[in-house]
């Protein structure tokens, strides 16, 4: 590769660091100002820049935005899988454990005995929502407070994911 040579000014790199410091401040006044004269009544329309105050005030989500999984329910209740094993095979971190068992149902083929989401290793690609043939899988809950005080908690089991 070619690279040129910096310039005498490029060397010193005072001229970039003022660069930087005036279109930061230039950021700042201008929000400082847009806050004002909302503040004082006469702007209404302009928004500066927001801070969202976060326990109080919650962040406006996307409508694809993906949170925390959810199987979805048959109307007796019991889960949508076929234990088909898709998702768990899409998963590109390997955070699904699915053990199929026999229905008792003869409709229906399969159901998971145990379905495990491991969310400390998922990456929310959703691709074990766009794998599920029978939409059992979905990522919108709107969940996104998913911490726990240890690694066995953020384990989800089927009852779990059920709610």
């Amino acid at each position: 590769m070619n690279q040129r040579d910096l310039t005498f000014r490029e060397r010193l790199y005072l001229f970039e660091v003022f660069k930087g410091l005036w279109l930061t401040s230039g950021h700042f006044f201008s929000n400082m100002r847009k806050h004002l004269a909302r503040q004082l009544g006469f702007n209404r329309i302009e928004k500066g820049a927001v801070t969202f105050q976060y326990p109080e005030e919650r962040r406006p989500f996307s409508p694809r935005y993906r949170s925390r999984h959810r199987l979805t329910q048959r109307a007796d209740g019991s889960p949508r899988c076929v234990a088909c094993m898709m998702c768990e095979t899409a998963c590109p971190a390997r955070c699904i454990y699915i053990v199929a068992g026999e229905h008792p149902d003869p409709h229906i083929e399969k159901y998971p005995i145990r379905f495990d989401i491991d969310l400390g290793v998922c990456v929310f690609c959703g691709f074990c929502v766009e794998a599920c043939p029978e939409d059992a899988i979905r990522m919108d809950t709107g969940i996104v407070e998913i911490a726990a005080y240890s690694r066995k908690e953020m384990i989800y089991h089927i009852e779990d994911l059920l709610q």
